[in-house]
């Protein structure tokens, strides 16, 4: 069976999550020709059962390892066939129009290979899922750091993190550096010209290596305020705090040494190693205090 969109969700430990997110496909897909893929990195909660029997549109299969993200995402790209691939994290929720409108920008830019929606939390509030690319400052101003927070109108708050247009942008879509892999758009074509995701990312940052990989193939990624979808962040993440800090902190290094210091030799290099891993300790440490705390 073919379908022109296909769906593809990775699913770890998402709970009720998982259900919420198929339903949403279900009521919010109506009328489209489409078909998904979930793929489960060996949950343990059972949660991958709400794909059985749900609808014949939606496909289970079941890792026998956690894989990770991005090789759990090409493993569900390859097992469909549609046009467009819309990825979609498990706890996430399409909203009304959504998918429609990610369409429409799509088609009125036939040099962007990936688009993204707002991604909101459950109370409405804008994640910032429009993105610039990491540089030594997303540290200080990154989406969900102090700074941010206290200063979100500053010029590298808002370079790090799209909220919305900016003087003189307008229009349905903004041009940004990348998008967020929570839900994100993408020409089939295109993704599989630059081999899909980079397996080498286990978690985190595989969305950013992917649309600079696109850009340096002369192909855009852009953000749709107008669109939105609901996501409820990291519940796959809290049921293995330790295990994704680090993944967090080793796919961020991986990315910096990819694609902003290439070079050995380049003492930034060194000094974005020293900050991670000083970043990654005081993490784990605020972790373990907020457990030991109850």
């Amino acid at each position: 069976m073919k379908a022109s969109l296909s769906v593809v969700i990775v699913n770890y430990n998402a709970g009720n999550h998982l259900a919420r997110c198929l339903a949403s496909l279900v009521a919010h897909l109506a009328g489209r020709d489409w078909l998904a893929v979930v793929v489960d990195n060996c949950s343990a909660d059972g949660s991958a059962d709400a794909a059985v029997d749900l609808d014949p549109r939606i496909t289970l299969l079941r890792n026998e390892r956690n894989v990770g993200f991005g090789r759990a995402c090409n493993q569900g790209v390859f097992a469909t066939s549609g046009a467009l691939i819309l990825f979609l994290n498990p706890d996430g929720r399409l909203l009304p129009g959504a998918v429609d409108r990610l369409e429409a920008e799509l088609d009125a830019h036939p040099d962007c290979a990936v688009i993204g929606p707002a991604v909101v939390n459950d109370d409405g509030t804008i994640q910032g899922s429009g993105r610039g690319d990491p540089n030594m400052l997303t540290g200080l101003f990154g989406r969900s750091t102090l700074l941010t927070r206290l200063f979100p109108r500053a010029a590298l708050a808002r370079r790090n993190v799209v909220l919305e247009p900016g003087p003189g942008q307008g229009g349905s879509s903004i041009k940004v550096d990348w998008v967020s892999g929570s839900c994100m758009l993408a020409r089939r074509s295109a993704f599989e010209q630059v081999g899909g995701f980079d397996e080498a990312f286990f978690l985190y940052w595989e969305d950013a290596d992917l649309c600079r990989r696109l850009r340096h193939a002369r192909w855009q990624t852009r953000y749709v305020p107008g669109a939105r979808v609901e996501h409820s962040q990291g519940r796959s993440s809290l049921t293995a705090p330790a295990a994704s800090i680090r993944a967090f902190h080793r796919s961020a290094y991986l990315y910096y040494v990819r694609h902003v210091a290439p070079s050995p030799s380049n003492p930034v290099r060194w000094t974005a190693w020293l900050v991670l891993k000083l970043r990654c300790w005081w993490k784990l440490a605020e972790t373990e205090l907020r457990r030991a705390r109850g």
